[in-house]
């Protein structure tokens, strides 16, 4: 059988890796300036992260608090991403198109509910210190 090469599969292996990086950061900017949550995922990380200094948490602390950053981040480019394939199969509106949208967006809320309770678990208690 006769291997089918993809766009991405020209060049050396360096021009490789490079170029999936290239599309990566790219789709990291394009969440950044068109996906609303992505701003608010980013200004829970930076609000976290100053938190996370301010209180000098522990390293594992830490581990769960990187660890739902990712977690956060990640599936909700994922839900960015099968979003923009159901609107590129359709724009009308369809019960299953509605199904696929609606549970990738619920996995970031679960996502972001698991970080919102580690973040109270970790900071709640540092913060009742200093009242």
């Amino acid at each position: 059988m006769k291997r089918i090469l993809r766009n991405k599969d020209t060049g050396n292996f360096l021009v490789r890796y490079y170029k999936s990086f290239k599309h990566a950061v790219s789709g990291i900017w394009y969440a950044l300036k068109c996906e609303h949550n992505m701003i608010i995922i980013l200004a829970a990380i930076i609000v976290t992260s100053i938190a996370g200094f301010y209180f000098n948490i522990s390293a594992y602390e830490w581990l769960f608090i990187i660890l739902c950053f990712g977690a956060v981040s990640a599936t909700e480019m994922i839900n960015t991403s099968i979003e923009a394939l159901v609107d590129l199969e359709t724009t009308k509106f369809h019960p299953l198109a509605k199904i696929a949208k609606d549970t990738a967006s619920s996995a970031t809320l679960i996502f972001s509910i698991t970080a919102f309770i580690g973040a109270l678990i970790i900071f709640l208690p540092k913060i009742l210190e200093l009242l």
